[in-house]
């Protein structure tokens, strides 16, 4: 098992505010790592590809695996604070959602990836949802995705703190200011 504490996972439904708050804490000089999802969903549409969430869902999912493990790995080195657009389990909370078979390499990496115990969940907020060419989930489908996410991260051990829903500056300043008092005792990862 490799744990990374100064990982921290940014996760909820689609179309909660996710990647405004990853810019938001990117633009005061915190480490981010962009969602894989939205990354794969551009990358096969430029390449006719048909790993896609409306076209071929395993192929998808095996993708959005492949390339959080890659994403976790790829900054196993550093020791500043990371903040996560969607970390591994995120993919076990898709299965769920698409019902499909348990997935053994899904379990290992699991197991095998942990980030900190704490994650950010930020809660359905149907005033700011909107779909577009990537997002075609409707708003009962985002709920549905929270629900499955929340009990995704409780079932595997990790501790949700939910973001409350207010304007991007404030909800980086809830952020930084959860992670600074859980690194009051330790030495600080973050600026």
């Amino acid at each position: 098992m490799r744990t990374k504490n100064n990982y921290h996972i940014i996760t909820g439904g689609p179309g909660v505010g996710k990647t405004t708050l990853i810019c938001e804490l990117r633009q005061r000089g915190y480490n981010c790592v962009h969602e894989v999802a939205r990354h794969i969903i551009k990358e096969q549409m430029e390449t006719n590809g048909d790993a896609l969430p409306w076209l071929n869902t395993r192929k998808y999912s095996d993708l959005m695996l492949s390339y959080s493990i890659g994403d976790f790995i790829e900054y196993s080195d550093v020791d500043e604070l990371l903040f996560f657009d969607r970390g591994i389990p995120d993919t076990y909370g898709y299965e769920v959602l698409m019902k499909f078979p348990e997935n053994a390499a899904l379990k290992d990496a699991i197991k095998t990836y942990r980030y900190s115990p704490t994650v950010f969940i930020l809660p359905p907020w149907v005033e700011i949802y909107s779909t577009d060419d990537e997002r075609k989930q409707d708003f009962s489908e985002a709920l549905r995705t929270y629900e499955v996410m929340r009990n995704v991260y409780t079932e595997l051990g990790y501790k949700l703190i939910e973001v409350p829903k207010a304007s991007p500056a404030e909800r980086a300043d809830f952020v930084i200011n959860s992670v600074h008092s859980m690194y009051k005792n330790e030495k600080p990862l973050i600026k």
